[in-house]
């Protein structure tokens, strides 16, 4: 078939299937005239590079896996495909976890914001604004604009001490959010840490983790989550006053639920 059926049957406009071309990843025919002509297969392997594509899989992978996929046995596209996953997992999890803190420091500025009093006659003081945050933070319009080193402003970093140990979910709420953070933490190795638990899992669940962690704190404030990306391993650290230590227990505790604070 020409490039114009290919485009229409495929749904890929004419200009990427010659870049797919000029890249290595659509190989095609030539007519006596010089016009590209495909095959059928064409069709399968377009579909197995917008697949990887959606995924995120650079075009040199993608080029490195359709060879293999071609050519090779299941299990060797398994081989091939497997660690380019996982080392996306962990980038979009790393992502995921950005996102969560600062969804998490946006939350705090606007929960200080609506409890400023409306003083219409007073200059703004050192509270108004975002909290007290330090100057130097913002002073860098790029750095702002830039998700990733966004720290949580500082008044914020220890609300969780403070905070009413209450939770806005309903009952049948907080045996659902139960059940996600089992099945998110299971097999975890755990180790106390001051005022809570420290529990170490595959960094592919980091995405999880961190979406869980922000939805957990919208409801339930006196929790305190801190994840850190090592490697292949994600360390989750969740703190809570001594007051709520039996939730903290119950939700991120060893197989019996107990033993999760130290001094350590």
């Amino acid at each position: 078939m020409r490039i114009s059926q290919l485009a229409a049957r495929s749904g890929v406009p004419a200009s990427t299937l010659r870049f797919y071309g000029s890249a290595g990843l659509l190989p095609a025919g030539r007519t006596p005239t010089g016009y590209r002509v495909y095959g059928e297969d064409a069709l399968a392997r377009l579909s197995f590079i917008g697949l990887a594509k959606r995924l995120g899989l650079p075009l040199n992978d993608i080029s490195e896996v359709l060879a293999v996929w071609e050519s090779g046995a299941c299990a060797e596209v398994k081989a091939a495909l497997r660690p380019r996953v996982a080392a996306r997992i962990a980038v979009t999890g790393a992502r995921a976890a950005e996102l969560a803190a600062l969804t998490g420091a946006l939350h705090g500025v606007r929960d200080r914001l609506d409890a400023l009093p409306d003083r219409a006659a007073e200059p703004c003081g050192p509270e108004c604004g975002f909290g007290g945050a330090g100057a130097a933070e913002a002073a860098d319009p790029a750095e702002a604009a830039d998700p990733a080193p966004v720290p949580a402003p500082a008044p914020a970093e220890e609300r969780w001490r403070t905070a009413p140990v209450a939770c806005s979910l309903t009952s049948g709420g907080l045996d659902a959010r139960a059940a996600e953070w089992r099945e998110a933490v299971a097999g975890a190795v755990r180790r106390a840490v001051p005022d809570g638990v420290r529990l170490t899992l595959p960094a592919e669940r980091a995405g999880t983790v961190a979406a869980l962690a922000a939805a957990e704190q919208r409801c339930c404030p006196f929790f305190d989550f801190r994840l850190h990306l090592d490697g292949a391993a994600l360390h989750l650290e969740v703190r809570a006053p001594a007051e709520a230590a039996g939730l903290l227990d119950g939700l991120f505790g060893g197989p019996e639920g107990g033993g999760t604070r130290g001094d350590a």
